[in-house]
């Protein structure tokens, strides 16, 4: 049974949260200040994180960085629960890397919805599970990606960025699909937050970074150069 981490300091919130959260077959705890978040988060490591960004003690920001840094939650998806819905903090969110943004007030069905499609997209797929293309090579079981021999350190959003990208060799991904595509959303948000994964993508990928390529005014793809090295290796 997948575990969601409710990290909210409104209790009556937090608790309708988990109420329907279990309704929908999924296990909850919850948190009500950044600090007992990332020790939860250190003594089980869960399936989703529903964080809020206004907590009393540390900002849900801050507590999505240290969670990013530490190797056993790095993958573990993040989804940003706020009332602050401005655009600017949403990008500011998907940068530190959050995986989605639901601002309140909210559909407690869109919520179960939104999390159980996270949940679907992180689940490990049995077919397809390795990839390769050019320099870059992904295993989808083991949630790993290596440039050449070398063990990339992703975060989970990132590997979703990068699976999307080796799944479709060659075809130009605009930036408003990627947002559908990998982040799960419609909302009319800059393509700078696009542009900026894709920017720390590249600078992870090193020797492969030219295989996603920027195509000028559309937006990027997996490079057929690199396509085609892979298939004549």
């Amino acid at each position: 049974m997948a575990h969601v981490l409710i990290v909210d300091d409104e209790s009556d919130l937090a608790s309708l949260v988990e109420f329907n959260l279990q309704q929908a077959g999924l296990e909850t705890s919850i948190a009500h200040t950044g600090t007992q978040a990332i020790s939860l988060a250190r003594q089980r490591v869960p399936d989703v994180v529903l964080l809020d960004l206004m907590l009393p003690d540390i900002s849900g920001k801050e507590v999505c960085r240290q969670l990013r840094a530490e190797p056993r939650t790095r993958q573990v998806p993040i989804v940003m629960l706020t009332a602050r819905g401005e655009e600017l903090d949403r990008v500011e969110g998907f940068e530190v890397g959050a995986d989605d943004y639901v601002t309140k007030p909210f559909s407690p069905r869109e919520l179960v919805l939104r999390i159980k499609a996270i949940l679907r997209r992180a689940a490990p797929s049995d077919t397809a599970a390795r990839l390769k293309v050019g320099l870059l090579s992904l295993d989808t079981s083991a949630h790993r990606a290596w440039v050449e021999n070398e063990l990339l350190e992703l975060t989970a959003l990132e590997f979703k960025l990068l699976h999307h990208f080796m799944t479709r060799p060659g075809r130009v991904q605009s930036r408003e699909q990627l947002l559908s595509d990998v982040w799960g959303i419609t909302s009319p948000l800059e393509t700078r937050t696009v542009d900026t994964h894709v920017m720390r993508l590249r600078d992870k990928l090193g020797a492969a970074r030219e295989s996603v390529e920027t195509v000028r005014g559309v937006g990027y793809r997996m490079s057929d150069q690199a396509d085609r090295a892979s298939a004549t290796a």
